[in-house]
């Protein structure tokens, strides 16, 4: 299992990006949070299998294409401290 970390940039707020994080990390059985920053950035930690975290990338970049400016992202073994996915604010 592993944990990714991520921040995006970009016009990421006000969009949606939380609520569809949320549900792809739901339909991919994906546990963690997310959560808007004061800065604009969102950030969202997620763990799950390898393929299944990049898979969630590339559904959040395909959604949020026009959006999304930069990824930040930090890849770490999984803490297993989380028991679903959860918008944190």
């Amino acid at each position: 299992m592993k944990r990714i970390h991520v921040f995006f940039s970009g016009y990421v707020q006000g969009v949606g990006f939380r609520y569809t994080a949320r549900r792809i990390a739901d339909s991919l059985g994906l546990v963690g949070w997310v959560k808007n920053c004061y800065d604009g950035r969102v950030e969202l930690v997620a763990e799950g299998e390898e393929e299944v975290l990049t898979e969630m990338l590339s559904q959040l970049n395909r959604a949020f294409e026009r959006h999304i400016k930069h990824s930040d992202v930090t890849r770490s073994e999984a803490t297993g401290e989380l028991a679903s996915f959860s918008i944190r604010f």
